[in-house]
């Protein structure tokens, strides 16, 4: 019987304005942007907590610590294939990523297929493997307020 394991990931970040906003491995057009040590991608972060978490590899804090100037301004997929060669260490695969993304604006479902694209070729899955949704948080708390953005991951990994 194969060994499969499920695992859950979150991060939110807070916007600034004249920031970059990068979400999926794109610079999205907005006045402001999610701001961190990395390149604060929310949806990649995310994913890869997910990841980690499903192989009990600890968390994305433990591995690229934002104390850690090697990994400033990162882009994050180059973290997520520093997670997925990790699983790949430890014999798993990646069966499937869903995610969501709760934010007001920009509007990310445009850009939805670039992202699963990016996202596919850093985790070395199909593209039809991963499933990328948004929604608004009817403008309500931070994220109605514009203050912040929030994603949510689930991934399945198998046991090779």
């Amino acid at each position: 019987m194969a060994k499969i394991k499920v695992g859950f990931g979150f991060d939110v970040h807070q916007l600034k304005e004249n920031h970059p906003f990068i979400m999926g491995g794109i610079n999205l057009e907005h006045h402001a942007g999610a701001f961190g040590h990395s390149d604060a991608d929310v949806l990649l972060h995310a994913i890869c907590d997910a990841l980690l978490g499903a192989a009990n590899l600890r968390d994305i804090g433990f591995h690229f610590s934002n104390k850690d100037e090697r990994w400033r301004g990162i882009s994050s997929l180059i973290l997520l294939e520093h997670v997925v060669d990790l699983l790949a260490q430890n014999n798993w695969q990646i069966n499937n990523i869903d995610a969501m993304v709760c934010l007001e604006a920009p509007k990310i479902n445009p850009h939805i297929p670039q992202m699963q694209k990016n996202i596919a070729a850093s985790a070395k899955i199909d593209v039809e493997d991963i499933s990328i949704k948004a929604t608004t948080n009817e403008q309500l708390g931070f994220i109605g307020r514009r203050e912040g953005v929030v994603a949510y991951a689930v991934c399945l990994i198998e046991k090779k």
